[in-house]
């Protein structure tokens, strides 16, 4: 059975970060929507993420009138917790605005954006199945899913919004010979895990000569930590055991307790950017479009960038009939993310390669110590790290 004709002006496919807030701000502003998501509204809501809103992306959730509805998780503290060589080396911001960023969880963030979307009227549809786009670069393009019950549907829209990720298939909809990848892979992965342990800071990285380590709070009693280790190792080469020996060692004091460990997952650290970022009436958000190393905290972040640049472009062109800043979208969300992603490069490099001669060599190690002594001697130097890092450059 199929179920044809409907309509609306934007279909969203991916309910991520990128898919809701663009969902929310077109409802906001008078702008037909519907959010395709592959998943169930389960699943979605308790995918666990990373989870740190700077500056740019608060004040844009305020602009847009939602931020006391969406923003939960506590300010930034105006310091940064490091461990070099098992030693505490606390970091504090030297800026006069350290912004009001703030540590929240990815999984609070999609939950609120789906309560606010939903409460407000908005169409979600979740277990969309088998999601195809045509006609993308007509008049109106087509989109063909499968809903629940089996049945096949259909959508004709003005514009498609892709936000269903690296994966997705919105991406995969537009011609090899018509987008560019750009890519970096740095040469090792990090070890994820998700463990029932309250974090004594909101953050700690670790330098090391192991490798690299991260400590970052997930709520009061749970943190979430990094391990650097080679590409090829799997979770089955990291026992709970081997995973509490390694991150005492790494941060050079015991953990204050080893408790259960929910998840493990392994994560190659990569860069990748293509452009341009849409195609006919197609237009790629965050991670379709863009995948920034998770050192820098700003994936989620420049997927909230696009988002607030496409929704603008949007609302111009349903009620004013300018295509201008639709035209642009591509342009300007990449001059924004080529800035960032030169940062996410420089500061993955700089906590990596100070620790862990074995990826790229003694020389270069010593280069990232040095640059890592210039943050805390340069004032200069923390304040441009300072607006990068909480987003306020």
């Amino acid at each position: 059975m199929s179920v044809l004709d409907e309509n609306t002006t934007v279909v969203i496919v991916g309910s991520g970060v990128a898919g809701l807030a663009l969902g929310n701000f077109l409802l906001r502003s008078g702008v037909d929507c519907v959010i395709l998501e592959r998943r169930s509204r389960d699943y979605v809501e308790q995918r666990q993420r990373a989870g740190v809103i700077d500056t740019r992306a608060a004040r844009m959730f305020r602009e847009w009138g939602l931020e006391e509805r969406v923003l939960g998780g506590v300010p930034f503290e105006p310091v940064m917790n490091f461990r070099i060589d098992g030693q505490t080396r606390p970091y504090r911001f030297l800026a006069d605005d350290n912004g009001d960023g703030r540590f929240c969880p990815q999984q609070v963030l999609v939950r609120n954006l789906i309560d606010a979307f939903v409460s407000d009227g908005g169409d979600l549809r979740f277990e969309a199945e088998g999601v195809a786009l045509e006609d993308i670069c007509g008049e109106r393009p087509l989109l063909r899913y499968r809903d629940t019950a089996g049945a096949t549907r259909t959508l004709r829209c003005e514009l498609v919004a892709g936000c269903d990720g690296d994966r997705g298939v919105s991406r995969a909809a537009i011609p090899d010979d018509r987008i560019t990848r750009y890519t970096r892979e740095y040469g090792y992965a990090w070890l994820t895990v998700l463990a029932e342990v309250p974090a004594s800071h909101q953050s700690m990285m670790a330098i090391h000569s192991r490798g690299f380590a991260g400590q970052f709070a997930r709520g009061p009693q749970v943190s979430r930590f990094y391990l650097q280790c080679p590409l090829d190792d799997t979770t089955q080469h990291w026992p709970d055991e081997r995973i509490w020996d390694e991150i005492e060692a790494r941060f050079g004091e015991p953990v204050a307790a080893r408790g259960p460990i929910s998840s493990k997952q392994m994560v190659p650290l990569r860069s990748v950017v293509y452009d341009p970022m849409s195609y006919g009436r197609l237009y790629l958000l965050g991670d379709a479009a863009h995948i920034v190393p998770p050192m820098s905290a700003k994936g989620m972040n420049l997927a909230l960038h696009d988002a607030d640049v496409l929704a603008k472009a949007v609302v111009r062109q349903v009620k004013d009939n300018d295509p201008a800043l639709l035209e642009d979208y591509s342009a300007t969300c990449l001059r924004h993310l080529w800035n960032y992603q030169a940062f996410a490069a420089w500061f993955t490099d700089l906590m990596h390669d100070g620790g862990d001669a074995s990826y790229r060599g003694e020389f270069q190690r010593q280069i990232a110590r040095a640059e890592f002594e210039r943050l805390y001697a340069s004032t200069t130097a923390n304040r441009l790290f300072s607006e990068f890092l909480t987003g306020l450059n």
